[in-house]
Order: structure tokens, then sequence, then C-alpha cells
């Protein structure tokens, strides 16, 4: 019966997706681990990074670089203006330190462009893509690099920690963060993550392929062009880059759908990442990815399929009261975030919005399949 089907198929997608393929990894991580061969290593790096009319942001994010504790003599800065309109570019110039160099490009572009064209600047052999918002410890390169002297490791994602998770709906976004590290701590184990943290990565130099102007997910398609080329993608928790977590909807919204909009973008740009044999992690992407991107419609379809069948068996009655009862409570956590403090409540929420944001991202790319640059 379609119905049936409809209901049985949807709900194994869904379970794959946030369950099935957590626990597969982290089943793969620990009964085939493929450890990385780190020891004590200080390559040239050039830290790279994009702003636009970022002044304060910009001084700020130049001056935790400067500081980190890796030897001064092996990390340079450059920094692109990108059409910037404000006093960056001069704010910039007033840090003394011979390590730093300002590109300023007349027109604004993005981020891909800009990189493209100041990894042409750049000297190390190593680099270290950061944005301007982030701050890093200051043993974060330090511990990236360790991980290059493993000659089959291509690029090192670090990890994005939140400054204050504690309630409201940052609270969710610090649950679902978690969660996906978990997820990328698992696939590294294992051999290599599919995506990496746009805040804090390194790549070698001469693995990086320039990306089309535009490109939204130059953390997804540079990682994956990475292992394309037969080398590993890991991910190492200890590098911290701390940012603070959208407070609201509204501002998470903005966020999300433009991130989750650009894995349509991503497919479109490069196709082989879904064709198997093309793509070296495929299923990876596919499962960690795409099917992402198919959940809020699959729970429509699940939906409907359970109301038709809700009086020929409890079961769907129950699933059917079921998914009523969590948009519920998530409906109802926006109107008393204090709801939000017990743990099914806020799983429930983050569940729906994560969710709306997929299904949002699809309209969105629909509308401009370009997306915007920042």
């Amino acid at each position: 019966m379609p119905v049936l089907i409809a209901f049985w198929g949807s709900l194994a997608v869904i379970a794959f997706t946030y369950a099935g393929y957590p626990l597969w990894v982290l089943a793969w991580g620990r009964l085939f681990p493929d450890p990385v061969r780190k020891r004590p290593y200080t390559p040239r790096v050039t830290a790279l990074l994009a702003v636009y009319n970022a002044a304060g942001s910009a001084v700020a994010k130049v001056e935790n670089l400067l500081s980190l504790d890796y030897p001064p003599e092996h990390l340079d800065i450059v920094v692109a203006c990108d059409g910037c309109t404000d006093a960056t570019a001069d704010a910039l110039r007033r840090i003394a330190s011979p390590r730093l160099r300002v590109v300023e490009f007349p027109q604004r572009r993005g981020k891909a462009a800009c990189l493209a064209d100041l990894v042409d600047a750049a000297t190390g052999d190593i680099l270290l893509m950061v944005d301007v918002r982030q701050r890093l410890e200051r043993d974060a390169l330090s511990r990236l690099a360790t991980n290059f002297a493993d000659q089959d490791v291509g690029a090192v994602s670090g990890e994005l920690c939140f400054t204050d998770e504690t309630g409201g709906f940052a609270a969710k976004v610090g649950a679902y963060w978690r969660y996906e590290k978990m997820i990328r701590n698992a696939e590294a184990r294992s051999g290599s993550v599919v995506g990496v943290t746009g805040a804090l990565y390194a790549i070698r130099r001469d693995l990086y392929v320039p990306l089309p102007a535009g490109t939204v997910l130059d953390d997804v398609l540079t990682p994956m062009n990475v292992v394309r080329d037969g080398y590993r993608v890991v991910f190492e928790a200890g590098a911290v880059a701390w940012d603070t977590p959208s407070t609201t909807s509204a501002q998470e919204r903005v966020r999300k759908v433009r991130t989750l909009a650009g894995n349509y973008q991503a497919v479109a740009i490069a196709p082989w990442l879904v064709v198997p044999f093309q793509n070296p992690l495929w299923f990876r992407f596919v499962s960690h990815k795409l099917l992402r991107l198919m959940v809020p419609w699959l729970l429509c379809v699940l939906a409907v399929s359970s109301a038709i069948l809700a009086f020929s068996h409890p079961l769907y009655l129950a699933c059917l009261l079921a998914g009523l009862g969590g948009v519920a409570l998530a409906v109802a956590a926006s109107w008393l975030p204090a709801l939000s403090e017990w743990m099914p409540v806020r799983l429930a929420s983050t569940f729906l919005h994560m969710n709306l944001y997929a299904g949002q991202a699809l309209v969105a790319y629909v509308r401009n399949p370009r997306l915007h640059l920042w």
C-alpha cells in the first residue's frame, strides 16, 4: 500500500539521518580507527582573512592572530578588504607589525574570490583560514599544525565553541553544535570529515583549489577537494575558536538558511559530490549533508501518511499524536522560555527549528542560486 510505504520509508530515512548515521560512524571509528600521526611541528603558515566593513573587529582579530603561541617567524597574516567603504584598511595599517599585509579590493566580490587572490600572496606552506568574528585560543594554531606532521593529512578543522549557552535560544544552538561536533569527531577518527569549521581550519597551500566567486560553503567544497586529491581531512578538538551563539530564532535563521542553501549551491558547482565513484566520501556526504535537506519534506510525508493511517492501527495514531505533541511543545517554548530548561522540550524545539531552516533553505536557493556574498 503506497501510504504504508510512504510512512515507513520516510520514518526510516529520518531515523537514519539523525540517529542511524551518527551511530554507524561512531561504531566505525571504534572498530576501524585510523589515528593521525601527530607530533610537534611548526611549518610556515600564512593566515588569510577576508573582511567587509569591520574596522573594530578586524583589528581585534589581527591582534588575536599576532598573539598566538606559534613561532613569529613562521606566521604571517594577509587581510583582504573586500570593497570596504569604511576605515577598515586604515585601521589595519596602523597595526605595527611586519607580519601583516593588507590588500584592498575596490569592488566587493565575496569571501571566495578574495581567498583565491590571497593564496597567491601567501608565503606559508600551510594556509590558516579564519573569519573575523571569532577569537582563537593561543594554542589553536600549534594544535592544528601537529596534524600536518602526518603526510596523509591535507586539511585540519578546528573546534568552534560558544561563550554563553546558558539559556534561551542560545542553549538550543549549543546543543545542536555539540551533536554536530560528536559526528565530526567520529568521522575524523575513521578517515575524513565532510566539512570543516569555517571560522578555523588549515590546509596545505599546494592542495588549495580556488572556488568560483560567490561560493558560500568554502568550508565544504575546500575539504572535499582535498579528499578528492587523496588526502585526509581531520578534526582537531583542542584547537578552539570562541564565538557568541545566536540568541534569537531570527538571528539563527539568517545564518542557518544561508549555510544550508549553500549545500545546494555546492552540488551545483561540483556535481561530482553526488557521484559515488567520484566522491571518496560519497556515503558520508550524502548521509551527513544531503539527507538533512530532505528531512523537512519527509516530515511532511510522515505527518500526512500517519494522519491517513491513524485510525487503522494505534501505532500510527500514537505517531501522529507524538508529532503534534512535539510541535506543540516547541511552539510553547517560544512563548514560555522556561520550558526550554526541560531537555525533551529543548530537543523538540531544536529539531523543529533546524528543519524549518532546512525547508526554507531550498526556497532561498531556488529564488537566488547565487545567494549573497557575505
